[in-house]
């Protein structure tokens, strides 16, 4: 943890020395939060979006072996083979 001493301006700006800038991954660009209490503030990077836009995700998963028809792909499954064989194994 990094402290600094810095002078505000007249017109109300700081500047977060670059040390403590690097330190913190903070670059141009990067949205800060302030948050005031009685004993003065506290600096907080606004957290990135995670979240993707549907159009991002498309292609990727991927299916390997010969392309499945829609109708194939519609069809439903039959899960009482798979959960019995799983119930023989848990035995």
């Amino acid at each position: 943890m990094s402290v600094a001493t810095i002078t505000l301006s007249s017109k109300g700006q700081i500047v977060i020395p670059k040390e403590i800038r690097d330190q913190l991954h903070w670059h141009a660009g990067t949205q800060i939060t302030l948050l005031s209490s009685a004993s003065g503030v506290t600096l907080m990077a606004v957290p990135k979006k995670t979240g993707r836009r549907l159009e991002d995700l498309i292609g990727m998963l991927k299916h390997e072996g010969p392309p499945l028809s829609t109708e194939a792909l519609c069809a439903p499954v039959d899960y009482t083979e798979d959960w019995a064989a799983s119930e023989r194994r848990s035995k």
